[in-house]
């Protein structure tokens, strides 16, 4: 098989049609659809169906992205890597990464890398659900709390706190001594997450309190509750990241902090995956922006 048709058949496969693939790798519709036709004479079958409006691929098709894609992209990064021995970071890097800190954190740091390194196509990729490195094609992923994985590694370069918030407007009733009962509080939730949970938070004092969310706005984003919070409507638990300047600010007060183990957050890539100059310099930048993390050995 000519494995640049191949490449382009992956990359059809993967943005889901020849105009995806094309606009994501800046080469002619033309010379992919040419490419893609080539590869299935060469094959004696038909990979793609193309249709009016959309295309799919035929169980063979399937086949052979699932068998290939991996090892096409293994190729093309040892060939990155080779070249990476030169000082210069270049080529397309894919960065996956949560909603709430591609918001508050990445969006400058990508501003700030694209300047620093002008030969690198950054795409970063903002959302909530898990994606597989390889499979979906990137080359980082930026998790929460991340549960252990044997084809991930990388590192951590940052941690966080959940915060119980409020504007100043919102009543709550006093913690009575010799009361174990949860103190019942007006809320916006989450969705996701540990929605009918009580909130157990330690206040500037050290002092342990509960707190019971009565439910005024179930939310499925972070955002919106920080942006409903702020209406007055009810109290929220939120990152600390998402929230410090606005208790700085005083639009909100800080009622205490989530009593459970910090939030750490993971950069991560695959494990047989070599990391690309590209990639360190995107590591690099990103704990210069965070903030001095301490040594911690790779996760494995």
């Amino acid at each position: 098989m000519d494995l640049t048709a191949l490449s382009d058949f992956n990359a059809v496969a993967l943005y889901g049609g020849f105009g995806p693939a094309s606009r994501a790798l800046d080469r002619p519709k033309a010379t992919l659809s040419r490419r893609v036709a080539e590869l299935e004479d060469a094959l004696g079958v038909r990979l793609i169906e193309r249709g009016a409006r959309r295309m799919r691929l035929t169980e063979e098709g399937m086949a052979l992205h699932e068998r290939t894609h991996a090892l096409v992209t293994e190729l093309q990064e040892a060939g990155e890597a080779v070249a990476s021995r030169g000082p210069v970071a270049r080529g397309r890097l894919r960065v996956s990464a949560p909603v709430v800190y591609s918001h508050v954190v990445l969006s400058r740091i990508a501003a700030r890398f694209a300047l620093a390194y002008p030969d690198v196509e950054l795409e970063l990729v903002a959302e909530d659900r898990v994606v597989d490195p390889v499979e979906d094609g990137f080359d980082l992923v930026i998790r929460v709390d991340p549960p252990t994985d044997e084809r991930l590694m990388g590192r951590r370069i940052q941690t966080d706190e959940l915060w119980l918030v409020a504007t100043p407007t919102v009543s709550i009733p006093p913690r009575r001594k010799h009361n174990a009962n949860p103190i019942a509080i007006p809320a916006v939730v989450s969705t996701v997450g540990r929605s009918n949970a009580n909130w157990s938070v330690l206040n500037d004092r050290g002092a342990a309190i509960r707190y019971d969310p009565k439910a005024v706005l179930r939310l499925s984003s972070l955002l919106m509750v920080r942006e409903a919070v702020l209406t007055g409507v009810g109290a929220g638990m939120l990152p600390k990241l998402l929230v410090e300047h606005d208790v700085k600010a005083r639009r909100l007060v800080r009622l205490g902090k989530d009593d459970g183990a910090p939030v750490e957050i993971w950069a991560l890539y695959h494990s047989r995956r070599l990391l690309s100059v590209k990639v360190k310099a995107f590591l690099s930048v990103l704990q210069e922006a965070v903030g001095s993390v301490s040594s911690i050995p790779p996760r494995t």
